[in-house]
């Protein structure tokens, strides 16, 4: 059951995330008129920043050293970004597909594969072990 309540924590900070995502590729998506990929890969950018600072704290609350997690989490965007931007062109601009279907999928992509590899790659070991730090604030 805490897994269930930890996923579900990770989706609702996820969607804020999502908000603002959506909000940054559509800004410049209608104002800028550019190309399907700066405006995803802008948005996605500005979005993994607040996530992760969410779910590290709330989520997972890890104590785990910063840079090195965030070093993990860049790993995993070498690989997630220039696959999912990519894709997200090509049913945009080839095979013209609705932008903010594209986005969505990719959004829906990536909170399944991070959620995993945050769980199991970036935490791994080190979830729930900032709880004394968490109290020691609280209690004074």
């Amino acid at each position: 059951m805490k897994e269930f309540w930890r996923f579900l924590k990770f989706v609702l900070f996820s969607a804020s995330a999502g908000l603002i995502e959506m909000g940054a590729f559509a800004l410049l998506n209608e104002l800028a008129g550019w190309r399907y990929w700066p405006c995803y890969l802008i948005a996605l950018v500005l979005s993994v920043l607040w996530n992760f600072t969410l779910n590290r704290k709330f989520t997972f609350r890890s104590a785990a050293n910063v840079p090195v997690a965030m070093l993990k989490v860049f790993g995993y965007y070498l690989v997630f970004t220039p696959l999912s931007t990519w894709l997200g062109d090509y049913l945009a601009e080839d095979l013209l597909w609705n932008e903010y279907l594209v986005t969505g999928i990719n959004m829906i992509l990536n909170l399944v594969t991070e959620f995993l590899f945050q769980k199991y790659v970036v935490y791994r070991g080190q979830i729930d072990n900032n709880l004394a730090a968490e109290d020691a604030v609280v209690n004074g």
